[in-house]
């Protein structure tokens, strides 16, 4: 009788939703692998885009680079390539002086330690096969407690982990599916409060506690609210539409593509094409964007990553409210 009894649990335990469920899990692992390796195992410096200083057929030879590592816009002089980087047109700046042998490098470390280096690395090249001197100066340097500008992405990292992780248990507590409107208004009143709350904490954590972020704390806290409400929201329509799926489905967008397309570890110049191009539009990068542009450069270039992050949060918000009246069918259940 308890053999017969244990064989039934086995048979139970492996239905072919169970099944379905494991092998999309194995997928989703294999895809983290190679998103993560794919993007970092070779960081190459690609069309980083610099302000140059210098006659145009020097510019010709920066843009002529083997690899072509440089994205060279000329300029007037060394004081319109530091507005072009603070404005966030450029990530650098070749100042070259024509009447003298040394030249000088702008560069922003605040928007990524990595780049910053590949930069450098350039440039001295640059400098070398002209028997040219090279001074290179950061005129926007992380913080003395945010090491290679790596605060940012780690601060949005943990946020979208509480998004998506309240936005599971929601789904695993109370159903992946609203029963109507009314029920999915108030479960994204609640995911409100807990934003709000998360994007204080956030906040909270990187400037009076650890001074890493200092001195943005409203900023920081209410793009926090933002993106934790993205995230969350979003994750919640794919469950509404998608069962338990859904919840892989957000760990593949936010995670699995968005980490290392986010700009966190190698800014986008310097990983593959496809990471390159989706890394703007998944909040990941965004949030990564805004902290370092709230932080580190006056707040400039706000205006696309803000209005990624409203896309998401309000997609999320209807499509969860549009899921809840579409009529219910048997979803996806694990046995227990």
């Amino acid at each position: 009788m308890h053999n017969a009894t244990s064989g039934a649990g086995a048979r139970g335990a492996f239905t072919p939703g169970t099944l379905a469920l494991v092998a999309g899990v194995f997928l989703i692992q294999l895809g983290f692998l190679l998103s993560y390796i794919g993007s970092f195992h070779h960081p190459d410096p690609q069309g980083i885009p610099v302000a140059v200083v210098a006659p145009q057929q020097a510019a010709d030879r920066l843009d002529d680079l083997p690899g072509h590592p440089l994205e060279p816009t000329t300029v007037e002089d060394e004081q319109a390539a530091r507005e072009r980087i603070e404005q966030r047109d450029a990530e650098g700046a070749y100042v070259m002086d024509p009447r003298g042998g040394r030249d000088t490098l702008l560069i922003a470390s605040a928007a990524g330690g990595p780049q910053a280096q590949a930069l450098r690395r350039v440039g001295e090249r640059v400098a070398a096969e002209q028997d040219r001197q090279l001074k290179v100066v950061d005129i926007a340097p992380s913080g003395d407690r945010d090491y290679e500008s790596l605060t940012a992405f780690y601060l949005i990292v943990g946020w979208l982990v509480g998004g998506y992780l309240l936005a599971s248990l929601l789904g695993v507590v109370a159903g992946t599916r609203p029963s109507r409107p009314g029920a999915g208004a108030v479960r994204l009143a609640g995911v409100a409060v807990y934003s709000v709350l998360s994007g204080l904490g956030g906040a909270i954590i990187v400037d009076p506690v650890l001074h890493a972020l200092p001195g943005h704390f409203v900023a920081l806290w209410w793009l926090g609210a933002l993106l934790v409400f993205a995230t969350a929201a979003c994750t919640m329509a794919l469950e509404a539409f998608c069962g338990i799926v859904g919840i892989g489905i957000a760990v593949i967008l936010f995670v699995v593509l968005g980490n290392p397309s986010a700009g966190g570890a190698f800014q986008k110049h310097l990983v593959p094409s496809f990471w390159r191009a989706i890394g703007d539009w998944i909040p990941t990068g965004a949030g990564t964007t805004a902290v370092r542009n709230i932080v580190y450069f006056s707040g400039n270039a706000l205006g696309t990553p803000l209005l990624v992050l409203a896309v998401w949060a309000l997609a999320g918000t209807v499509l969860l409210l549009v899921g809840s009246v579409r009529r219910r069918q048997p979803g996806l259940t694990l046995p227990i």
